[in-house]
């Protein structure tokens, strides 16, 4: 994945100070959403949409959870965007079974909202992985902790869990509008610039 997160990171870095612990990531304040999102929100209404879900407890939430984590990463080829749509940082659902790491985000918000899932408990969001790459993930936040959602494995794991340093996400209240989340191993380099 290309996307420009790490850029806005660093230039909100010295604001973002703050870090979190086990449970639900708290942002720091708004920033713009990453090159490419704008555009899949005008493609895709749903993606920016907050409507409400159907009720469900925890245990059956992260069985759902599982379930589509699972399908969407067997029905999807990883490819980068400009293999798949000859540009880079285009947001979309995969396109004849290919997608990069936000088409796969896009596909379990889809296939999530299709279930009933509430879209104000999800929000993708943009990470720096283990090795220090920009990546996208799904957040789900349940009432114990936020939950990714992740196309590099079949598990679901709570954010601390992961490895990755959380940078920016979707606001779940206002889904077309992005939050500093700066929290993850990593986390302490940006905001001691």
């Amino acid at each position: 994945m290309k996307i420009s997160v790490l850029g806005f990171a660093l230039l909100s870095a010295v604001a973002c100070g703050t870090s979190a612990f086990a449970g639900q990531l708290q942002a720091t304040r708004a920033i713009a959403a990453p090159e490419g999102f704008s555009s899949a929100c005008q493609r895709y209404s749903w993606l920016c949409t907050t409507k409400a879900g159907v009720k469900m407890s925890d245990s059956d939430a992260l069985v759902l959870l599982t379930k589509v984590n699972r399908q969407v990463n067997a029905a999807i080829r990883p490819a980068e965007d400009t293999v798949v749509y000859g540009r880079s940082n285009y947001w979309a659902l995969p396109k004849d079974g290919r997608g990069d790491c936000e088409d796969y985000a896009v596909a379990k918000t889809k296939a999530l909202l299709d279930a009933g899932f509430p879209a104000n408990k999800m929000a993708v969001s943009v990470v720096l992985d283990r090795s220090g790459n920009n990546h996208a993930v799904l957040m789900v936040r349940l009432a114990d902790a936020d939950y990714v959602l992740d196309n590099m494995t079949s598990t679901i794991k709570s954010w601390d869990r992961t490895g990755y340093t959380f940078l920016a996400r979707q606001k779940f209240e206002n889904k077309a509008a992005w939050e500093v989340i700066l929290s993850g191993p990593r986390a302490k380099q940006f905001s001691q610039i």
